[in-house]
């Protein structure tokens, strides 16, 4: 959609120079008109020029999302009509980026859209998850307290999400220290020793030689060592995005010794919660099932939805396929059960989610702690192997000499 330049005065006289998207000029016209702005000029972006100011503003944040559904929730329930309330919402938004998008749903609903149908004209925005629970809440006339619900499971996923990212930052940070320092120690220091060392003479000690080689290697072969393990980056990624190396990846997560549980217990608690969140929001058990699959971020955990998906359409349980699958612990499949049967399948999906979340609070605790005397341990062996092989022969100095 093309972006605008404008200059106009508000009704205080104050100059405003902003931009905004539109479908073409008359409508950028009109929804400036709509503010009470008076328009001095308006001139449409050429390609280049909208595209870097695309890029050059901000991103869209989570939390920015939460702030805009609690507020819309708020407006709703206070009987402010739709429209006025995505014009306030619109006009106080820092982000360019979420202002126009606010601004072309607020035209889309004023021209006679539904809030979901305009909603969805922005995937990258709004979520299926999101524009689904709008569309049960519309139907359902209970918009407002969908939209808190939906501020609340925004909030949990992403305090869920914060929390994974703290537990791997700390060991990938520390990996890629340690693999520095062994740069700098195979490239810089073992060609000075490497020197002294054959100034001296003699034959150096097995270890010593080993680590010599290995630097001369590198410095001769650096290049190409650095392609080498870009093109194994690449071709991995590439092959990761096919379905089949997707779901070996994803099988492959949820089966590493440390990492795994953790990640498992994650994928459990965002189905759980999502799930959960569908159907007390009214959205029907197979549209909940499909959106819980497709935002599961797990192509395991997908599949083993999918399969229940198929089976509540033959007449079967949501658990009996789960516990098939074996992707989920029995603890969660038998309280999933309990819960189709007493009819109180969401609260017993918020008890797993609540359980859950706590789970991966423990372990992010306990990974942490188990983490770094690991890597410490690790970092002591590859620096320590590396300056004991080159003062080996040093240790042996006298018989060097002689």
């Amino acid at each position: 959609m093309p972006l605008f330049k404008y200059v106009a005065k508000d009704e205080d006289g104050n100059a405003v120079n902003d931009l905004i998207e539109a479908k073409d000029e008359m409508v950028a016209l009109d929804m400036l008109r709509v503010k009470n702005l008076i328009i001095i000029s308006i001139t449409e972006q050429k390609a280049a020029k909208a595209a870097k100011a695309k890029v050059g503003s901000k991103k869209i944040k989570p939390e920015e999302l939460v702030i805009f559904s609690r507020q819309l929730a708020t407006m709703v329930n206070a009987g402010i009509p739709l429209v006025q309330s995505l014009d306030i919402l619109s006009e106080q938004m820092d982000s360019i980026t979420f202002r126009n998008v606010v601004t072309t749903i607020r035209s889309d609903v004023e021209s006679g859209s539904s809030l979901s149908a305009a909603l969805e004209k922005h995937p990258k925005v709004f979520s299926m998850l999101y524009t689904n629970m709008v569309r049960a809440g519309e139907t359902s006339g209970m918009l407002d307290e969908i939209l808190e619900r939906l501020a609340g499971y925004l909030e949990k996923s992403g305090s869920l999400a914060r929390k994974v990212k703290s537990a791997m930052v700390y060991p990938a940070v520390v990996s890629l220290m340690a693999v520095g320092i062994t740069l700098v120690l195979l490239l810089k220091v073992i060609p000075t020793f490497k020197e002294i060392f054959a100034s001296l003479g003699g034959t150096l000690p097995m270890p010593t030689q080993i680590l010599i080689n290995i630097s001369d290697t590198l410095q001769a072969y650096f290049i190409y060592c650095v392609a080498l393990v870009v093109g194994v980056g690449f071709a991995v990624a590439k092959l990761v995005q096919t379905p089949q190396g997707k779901l070996r990846f994803d099988q492959l997560k949820l089966g590493l010794p440390v990492f795994g549980p953790l990640l498992r217990k994650v994928a459990v608690a965002r189905f759980s919660r999502t799930l959960s969140t569908l159907i007390r929001s009214g959205v029907p058990i197979l549209g909940a099932l499909e959106i819980v699959g497709k935002t599961s971020g797990n192509v395991v955990i997908e599949a083993a939805v999918e399969s229940a998906r198929v089976g509540i359409r033959e007449g079967e349980s949501i658990s009996s396929p789960l516990a098939k699958s074996k992707a989920f612990p029995p603890m969660v499949t038998r309280m999933i059960s309990v819960g189709e049967e007493s009819g109180e399948l969401e609260k017993m999906l918020t008890k797993i989610a609540d359980f859950y979340e706590d789970q991966v609070d423990a372990a992010v605790s306990g990974l942490t702690s188990l983490i770094e005397p690991l890597i410490i341990a690790f970092l002591g062996i590859v620096v320590g192997s590396i300056v004991i092989a080159m003062f080996l022969p040093i240790f042996k100095i006298s018989e060097l000499i002689g």
